[in-house]
């Protein structure tokens, strides 16, 4: 089934993102494309029942205002401006807001009684047309995946096994640096109940030994993704018959990776710097998604609500929250703590609540005392905090007597710690992450 879309134009505005959000909060699909596409390449998008000019401050770029091709106001179809004075209708949006219910109420008569668009957007729809356009893409050919466990990899492995079943090869790479239990828990579901061809590497020590000594964050970071590409190829070169490679990457990985009124706020990929020989033809199927859409489709396929709700969690995953140099024994206190505050937050009803919550464990220790003996040992860190874009944060107040718990079972059961203490810094000036 082809869903109606909104097409957005970007003449600089800073809320795309939310107006496309909103659009599709009321039932209708929405895309942003850059305010000089040509008419020719409008006409070619399906299904096109309405156009939105959302100008905003970037609309001048290198001294020269900007504008749409005027060709767009003569091919019949409705166009509303946001911030922009030349189109037929205009609307005037709540500035600078990410609340969805304001912008919703502010085009929901565009969207539905000026261009009598159909609200035909939900996750049921998106599953069955994906599953047919990448049974149509992939036909009888393989296709590889690397699937971290993670909420995307994980809706993309759901998602091609009803579409491709066992022509799907999966590749978990467990590195050392996963949560407790997370590399065990791709394996319970992804093998043992959905029936994948899961190829499971553990390379915990040829990690570890390349990440022996290292300080500096940054190239902990470039180790580590750099020693993933490599097991990675290897795997694939032991593979025979891969014609397609699937990515995890999602719609705000597109928009954040820059457009021509936008400086770019970060570069994603997820299993980039193949060699060229692997030639894999892509197949992205969340392409079109918001996390929150992730999440429902996650949902419509029936994975389990934990994985579904997965907490976000770095790349290089515990090896940026055991500070400085890794050392075998502070990567287990980080893992055991972390382990222990998830169990207690979930507990206490705190992980449907909090946005992000962890441990860090840094490379210092402080006297203390254990076993009335005295004792010098790490301190456990904890970050609880709540945020919608990721560009600010703020902390969780979480109660006393939670808090008081997670602390004695800390100190209890996590080897080597004799502190705990909770991280009250917001973003700014502390990121979330330590490192």
């Amino acid at each position: 089934m082809k869903q109606d879309m909104i097409v957005i134009l970007d003449l600089g505005s800073h809320e795309n993102t939310v107006l496309a959000r909103a659009i599709r909060a009321l039932g209708v699909y929405s895309e942003i494309y850059p305010h000089d596409i040509t008419v020719e390449e409008l006409k070619a998008l399906p299904n096109v029942k309405g156009i939105i000019i959302n100008g905003g401050p970037n609309h001048v770029i290198d001294g020269v205002e900007i504008d749409v091709n005027p060709g767009i106001y003569n091919i019949g179809i409705p166009v509303m401006a946001a911030g922009h004075d030349k189109a037929l209708c205009e609307v005037k949006l709540p500035e600078f807001t990410n609340d969805v219910e304001a912008i919703k109420a502010a085009v929901k008569s565009f969207v539905f009684d000026t261009c009598k668009a159909e609200a035909n957007w939900n996750m049921t729809n998106f599953v069955n047309d994906q599953i047919e356009l990448v049974r149509r893409q992939v036909g009888n050919k393989k296709v590889l995946l690397a699937l971290s466990g993670g909420v995307d990899s994980s809706v993309v492995a759901a998602l091609l096994l009803k579409a491709i079943g066992d022509k799907l090869v999966c590749v978990h790479v467990n590195h050392g640096l996963m949560r407790k239990g997370e590399s065990e828990d791709v394996v319970e579901v992804f093998k043992n109940q959905l029936k994948a061809n899961l190829v499971y590497v553990d390379v915990t020590d040829r990690f570890l030994n390349k990440l022996a000594n290292v300080e500096d964050p940054e190239q902990k970071r470039k180790i580590i993704g750099g020693e993933f590409i490599r097991i990675f190829e290897e795997e694939a070169r032991k593979l025979d018959g891969i014609d397609f490679l699937a990515q995890s990457t999602i719609y705000p990985n597109i928009v954040e990776s820059g457009t021509k009124t936008a400086k770019m706020v970060k570069s994603h990929h997820n299993v980039g710097g193949l060699p060229e020989d692997l030639k894999f033809e892509l197949v992205g199927p969340l392409r079109q998604l918001f996390k929150d859409e992730v999440r429902a489709c996650d949902l419509e396929l029936g994975l389990p609500y934990d994985m579904v709700y997965r907490q976000p969690f770095p790349g290089p995953g515990l090896g940026v929250r055991c500070l400085g140099a890794i050392t075998r024994d502070r990567l287990e206190a980080v893992r055991e703590s972390d382990a222990i505050l998830r169990e207690e937050f979930k507990n206490a009803g705190l992980d449907k609540k909090v946005w992000q919550y962890f441990t860090v464990v840094p490379d210092f220790k402080s006297v203390g005392v254990r076993d009335n003996a005295r004792s010098f040992d790490w301190p456990v860190i904890i970050r609880a905090v709540n945020t919608v874009d990721a560009m600010t944060a703020t902390i969780e107040p979480v109660d006393w007597p939670i808090l008081m718990k997670i602390t004695d079972r800390i100190l209890k059961e996590v080897k080597n710690v004799n502190r705990v203490c909770y991280d009250m810094s917001p973003k700014p000036n502390a990121t979330i992450e330590w490192e």
